[in-house]
């Protein structure tokens, strides 16, 4: 049990580092987005984890039918709200614009997958 745990905490802070990579490298490309340091993209990565595991699927449930209807592309507008909202909380993030924070959503996830396919994280264990 304990082993499982700490696989656990391991692949989440395996997760967490990667996106905070993956931001940095993305505000970096971006102009209107600015990361001050490491630190701030670490916690970024934290907020971003515990928006999207609690308030992202809030929204999902509650916009359901203006997502059917846009086909999903609905879902965009929730992704730029979490990083707004998460650029309201974390100091040292800042988003210029609409604009900015939705390239921001589109190339952090670009991002975020292409560091997991080359370093593995996704990996399911076989045991």
């Amino acid at each position: 049990m304990n082993s499982l745990l700490f696989k656990s905490m391991g692949k989440f802070i395996g997760k967490i580092l990667v996106t905070a990579v993956a931001a940095l490298i993305a505000s970096y490309i971006l102009p209107g987005v600015d990361i001050n340091d490491s630190v701030t993209a670490i916690i970024l990565a934290v907020v971003l984890a515990l928006l999207n595991g609690f308030v992202k699927p809030i929204l999902i449930i509650l916009t359901i039918p203006i997502t059917i209807v846009t086909l999903g592309l609905f879902l965009l507008v929730i992704n730029v709200l979490i990083i707004e909202l998460a650029a309201k909380i974390v100091p040292g993030f800042t988003v210029r614009d609409w604009w900015s924070a939705l390239l921001f959503s589109i190339l952090l996830s670009l991002t975020t997958a292409l560091i997991e396919s080359l370093i593995g994280t996704n990996r399911k264990d076989t045991q």
